[in-house]
């Protein structure tokens, strides 16, 4: 029982994470480990140093593929461990990474004609990556670095997507203004959004983390995830290496931004509530389909509440309004004035009617044409 795993005394290490490419895809890398092995890339090659399993947290299950992938240390990552095989250490077990201020940073060895290395290992010696800079482990998000200067703060080593975000705001929007129609028979007051006078700005970025209280994650192709609990500026943030990402700021102000195209695909009902205003800006064209497979009763229904209009301003083109013809279901257009009909024509009328003209004038009617009007057809009748 002597060399039973677990009863041999408990040999520990740290070491230097020099390769992750694990053929076995377990999440096993291989570790140059202090006051083991040599630096000596000639004399201990990278190639014969053992592969060490990664320990996950009891949080994941780490079978079948339920849990959280073993994946995550780099290439220069300094790590925590021991050897469940004791002083033979040939079967080492990582648990954990550990974050510390580079002193300078890796040197790239190119393999020779032969594939041999000569050079120092306990770094990233491969691609010469990691780490990259000379200053702490912990992401600049979290840190938050800052000058003093008599009363004045301000950020020394800002994270490089946060100057990205800032300086890439969506500004002065401008919202729909309806200018409404003053002279004629059919006027109607315009609508110019004064609330907000016609436009809006992406509200500015909301970061202002203190240490130690922004809980960051980034990957290496620059993902990231920040969870802030920095008191009065909790945030919750997060990006995809291309920009499109969303943050939810501490008053619950949401901004979603998306860089490229977006898909919205819902395999049954969509719900939205909207407690105050909607304002929607659309540089090129929009298109809406309704009814795309011809059932009966999937109508598009638009209701608007007391004492509020529908106002349709277009600036410089046509509204045309048609149903086509198809049969039996060809459909009627179909007005209904409670009150009045106004109806303001800047040039021509004109009306074709195929079929009959009924006109039906429930009081009197009074025409006034200032020059000709002439009335043709086979038969006039005047009662």
């Amino acid at each position: 029982m002597k060399n039973f795993m677990g009863k041999d005394g408990f040999q520990w290490f740290m070491g230097v994470v020099e390769d992750r490419n694990d053929p076995k895809t377990l999440g096993r890398v291989r570790v140059r480990c202090l006051g083991y092995h040599t630096e000596d890339l000639i004399k201990l090659p990278t190639s014969d140093l053992p592969w060490a399993h990664p320990m996950n947290p009891i949080t994941s299950a780490t079978v079948s593929g339920i849990g959280q992938t073993p994946l995550g240390v780099v290439e220069g990552t300094w790590v925590v461990g021991f050897f469940t095989d004791g002083p033979t250490a040939q079967q080492p077990v990582i648990m954990g990474t550990l974050p510390g201020v580079p002193s300078n940073l890796p040197t790239q060895v190119k393999a020779d004609g032969k594939g041999v290395f000569n050079g120092k290992g306990f770094q990233d010696y491969l691609y010469g990556a990691y780490p990259k800079y000379t200053e702490t482990d912990v992401n600049r998000l979290a840190v938050n670095e800052k000058i003093e200067s008599e009363g004045f703060s301000e950020e020394s080593n800002p994270h490089s997507t946060l100057t990205q975000r800032r300086a890439t705001r969506d500004l002065a929007i401008g919202t729909a203004m309806i200018d409404g129609v003053v002279d004629g028979v059919a006027p109607f007051p315009g609508d110019l959004d004064n609330d907000i006078k016609g436009q809006w700005n992406q509200p500015e970025i909301p970061y202002n983390a203190t240490y130690p209280r922004n809980h960051v994650f980034e990957s290496e192709s620059g993902h990231l995830r920040e969870i802030d609990d920095t008191l009065d500026n909790e945030r919750i943030h997060e990006r995809h290496m291309s920009g499109t990402g969303y943050e939810i700021d501490s008053n619950g102000n949401k901004v979603t931004k998306v860089v490229s195209d977006n898909y919205n695909i819902i395999s049954n009902d969509d719900y939205c509530h909207i407690i105050g205003n909607s304002r929607h800006t659309i540089d090129k064209g929009l298109r809406v389909r309704v009814n795309s497979k011809g059932e009966a009763g999937n109508n598009y229904n638009i209701e608007v509440g007391q004492g509020s209009n529908v106002n349709v301003e277009v600036n410089g083109g046509n509204i045309n309004l048609t149903t086509i013809n198809t049969g039996n279901d060809a459909g009627d257009i179909n007005i209904n004035a409670s009150r009045n009909l106004n109806v303001q024509v800047g040039n021509d009328m004109n009306v074709n009617v195929i079929g009959n003209s009924i006109e039906n004038v429930g009081k009197k009617k009074d025409e006034f044409v200032v020059l000709n009007n002439t009335k043709t057809g086979k038969r006039i009748d005047l009662n």
